[in-house]
């Protein structure tokens, strides 16, 4: 007998019995995926480079972020947004024509009687209705030099045609390098001096904690009301009293294209870094922000004279010093310690008496016991040459000379070693 069984006849009549699940749909699964990679922690990290931006909006002065493509400029400013509830509008100024920011004309029932009014776009009129927000102006420096001129009046004035964007809307702008941006342009000098120009970098140790699943939530700053009259001073002395020694830096238009397309001197741009020393001042910003701000709006070498100044002027008083050298509490930064101290030593040359004099010494043996000591050598050296020769040899100088020839001793044994490399090399080379 052959073992074949025939296959059942189906039946004409449907099945009354329940029907099995159906399979979850691929888009369910995927989307159940993604919520899951979506799904990732935040923590508290201070953020330099967010907290100069911060500040920055928050003094309403126009903000340029330059970095490479996918380093997280969007991302900050999308986090920038939330964090201070401020509807964000993104513009791609690239994709746009120069009517789109100067106003399109609309031509009504007598032009010759009403003219020809120029209407905003669509985004300046919904900022217009909300009151409030943050425009973002992304890809500008692949914008031609035809909308760069059109942006002109947006980015100074806040005007968009006859429209004029509420005093509570702030614009930040995002570009890469001419190198890096799709047909890029280098920015005209008057669009660029209107900006406060931030470079933004990713820290790895951030992306690679963050591709973890714990991305950083920036600590974002606060001024502190009781600070307010005080900063204002300050940053007026500063930039007044540089301006008044260096004359020269009030405008300096650079030479070439590429670095009048970022961040150099002119009054405006003295203006815009005299408001963010305030606000740094009255925030309590430590000095890498304060720099980043500074540097980004009058340039790298104006802005490192100014921080310079800050420091002279936050310096101590080099008469206090002298007054109560036993007790005299100098800078911990080693850098500023040197100054100071270099400091009382021209106050004491500028009016010589033995008694200042002596006064200094005391000051070094202070500086000496509780820093580091290789800061008092030039001090001393130069206080040294200052003494006439009626005057009695203090006790003070007796402990720091141990330290003075201790350094001079090393600075002849460096040169000694580099002479010997020196020949050393010669004779390899005549080999």
């Amino acid at each position: 007998m052959s073992s074949y069984a025939p296959s059942p006849t189906p039946s004409p009549f449907p099945s009354l019995s329940a029907s099995p699940a159906p399979a979850p749909a691929r888009l369910d699964v995927a989307a159940d995926l993604l919520a899951l990679l979506r799904d990732t922690r935040t923590e508290p990290r201070p953020d330099p480079q967010l907290e100069a931006l911060t500040l920055a909006v928050s003094a309403d002065l126009p903000v340029l972020l330059w970095g490479e493509p996918g380093i997280g400029k969007t991302a900050a400013l999308t986090q920038l947004a939330d964090t201070l509830d401020l509807p964000l509008t993104t513009v791609i100024a690239s994709v746009h024509e120069p009517s789109d920011f100067s106003g399109l004309p609309v031509i009504g029932d007598d032009p010759a009687e009403q003219g020809v009014p120029l209407a905003p776009p669509d985004w300046a009129v919904r900022l217009v209705r909300q009151g409030r927000g943050l425009l973002f102006l992304d890809e500008l420096s692949t914008a031609t030099p035809a909308v760069q001129a059109a942006l002109l009046r947006l980015v100074l004035e806040r005007r968009i045609g006859s429209l004029r964007l509420p005093a509570d809307v702030r614009i930040v702008a995002a570009a890469n390098p001419r190198a890096s941006a799709a047909d890029g342009w280098e920015l005209s000098a008057p669009l660029a001096n209107r900006f406060v120009h931030l470079q933004w970098a990713h820290d790895h140790e951030v992306v690679i904690r963050g591709l973890g699943g714990t991305w950083p939530r920036a600590v974002l700053p606060r001024l502190d009301p009781a600070l307010l009259p005080g900063a204002v001073d300050r940053a007026r002395r500063a930039v007044c009293g540089l301006l008044t020694a260096r004359p020269a830096l009030v405008h300096r238009l650079p030479g070439t294209e590429t670095r009048r397309g970022g961040a150099w001197p002119s009054p405006r741009s003295w203006d815009m870094a005299l408001s963010l020393i305030a606000f740094a001042t009255a925030a309590g910003s430590d000095r890498d922000v304060l720099s980043l701000l500074v540097r980004g709006t009058v340039g790298d070498g104006s802005g490192l004279e100014l921080l310079a100044w800050l420091d002279r002027m936050d310096l101590p008083d080099p008469e206090l010093l002298l007054a109560d050298p036993v007790h005299a509490e100098l800078p911990e930064r080693g850098d500023r310690r040197q100054a100071t101290l270099e400091g009382v030593v021209e106050a004491v040359k500028s009016r010589l008496t033995e008694e200042r004099w002596n006064a200094a010494w005391a000051l070094l043996v202070r500086a000496m016991e509780t820093g580091a000591p290789d800061l008092v050598v030039v001090p001393a050296t130069t206080l040294a040459s200052l003494r006439r020769e009626d005057w009695d040899v203090p006790e003070a100088i007796e402990r720091l000379a141990g330290v003075v020839s201790m350094s001079r001793r090393a600075d002849r044994s460096m040169a000694r070693a580099a002479t010997d490399r020196t020949g050393a090399a010669r004779a390899g080379a005549g080999r």
